[in-house]
């Protein structure tokens, strides 16, 4: 498949994603809510407030995610890592969105005018999901490798968003063929670099386009670094859809606070890659109609002096200045040496009527 028959918008809900419309911005809650209930409903409020234009859970239990042992390979041990020392099933139980705050909270987002989805970790979360009637799935970068669950997810009839994280291109596009094998073909992948928090180094952006043109897919970003940078330039290169962990006050805890964004920094991202977005527009040289009035304030040809009846112009009577409603200076040299038909005052924007032929 050619970049000139990637479909230009996939709906989503009752709202297109494409390069024709600006960028969707997803708010990922994670696991921010610190198991409050009320704080998940704050966090959903405040980003319908930020422009969000949907807010996305993550569906799974520890029991889903891991087993409950202590062994080697079940506890984190980089020591650069946010979560250094824990279990992954302590983790899991402590970042978990209970299944039961599902449709309160979907039903909120709907209800401030935002779509509302998940990330299902198993094949029973895809089946809850769907008896929710989400829009969409969203498969995490650890996950694009487990085959039946994306399988399972894309034979159920809508869009899917896969972030690509560590995934080779091989493991991409065997990814993506099941989805389309399952039936799935609203596709979404997302660059995503898989370090918590990620450095914008590390983040190489301009395999954007390329993850476009080798799948044939819409593209967008899973970004896990600090502030909004990367996440505009992202629009430059081609994303539609741009995803960022949100919390209510780094400072306040959350297990993804280190890398998420406060409201403030949230609705700069809508408001600036929305600008972004604006600002590609299309190939133009010349000055676009907005332009047209500046264009007096170029340079053009004056009288700097009063010019007599067949006085020879020259620098000491004409000079180029600003504004341009005499002749361009590109004549310049043409009128050196000419002679003046008239009188010319000083302050007269010469015109070729004036030089005598």
């Amino acid at each position: 498949m050619t970049e000139q028959q990637i479909p230009s918008s996939i709906m989503i809900g009752d709202r297109a994603i494409g390069s024709q419309q600006p960028p969707f911005i997803i708010a990922e809650l994670s696991g921010n809510h610190s198991q409050s209930l009320d704080t998940a409903k704050a966090m959903v409020k405040a980003a319908a407030e930020c422009g969000a234009h949907a807010i996305k859970l993550q569906t799974y239990t520890a029991d889903s995610m891991t087993l409950d042992v202590q062994e080697k390979g079940f506890v984190i041990e980089e020591q650069d890592s946010l979560w250094h020392g824990a279990s992954l099933y302590s983790l899991y139980q402590k970042a978990a969105t209970p299944y039961e705050w599902h449709a309160e909270l979907f039903s909120l987002a709907n209800s401030l005018g935002m779509l509302a989805f998940s990330s299902p970790f198993d094949e029973h979360a895809v089946d809850f999901l769907d008896s929710l009637n989400v829009p969409c799935f969203k498969i995490a970068s650890f996950e694009l490798t487990d085959i039946p669950l994306i399988r399972k997810a894309a034979s159920k009839g809508k869009p899917l968003i896969m972030s690509t994280g560590m995934a080779t291109l091989s493991e991409i596009e065997l990814a993506v063929n099941t989805a389309r094998a399952a039936g799935c073909q609203d596709i979404i992948l997302l660059k995503c670099t898989s370090t918590y928090p990620a450095e914008a180094a590390n983040t190489n952006l301009v395999t954007i386009p390329h993850l476009r043109s080798a799948f044939g897919c819409q593209v967008g970003l899973s970004d896990h670094t600090g502030g909004i940078g990367a996440a505009v330039a992202s629009v430059a290169l081609g994303a539609t859809v741009i995803e960022k962990h949100f919390v209510l006050d780094r400072n306040g805890g959350g297990v993804d606070a280190a890398f998420s964004l406060e409201p403030s920094e949230l609705s700069a991202l809508v408001v600036e890659s929305q600008r972004a977005w604006q600002a590609l527009g299309q190939v133009c040289y010349g000055g676009s109609r907005a332009e047209e009035k500046s264009k007096q304030y170029r340079r053009s040809i004056y009288a700097s002096t009063d010019i007599k009846p067949g006085e020879a112009f020259g620098p000491d009577n004409l000079k180029i200045v600003r504004p341009a409603f005499g002749l361009a200076p590109k004549h310049w040299d043409t009128v050196q040496g000419k002679q003046a038909m008239g009188f010319i005052a000083k302050g007269t924007a010469l015109s070729w009527e004036h030089i005598a032929p």
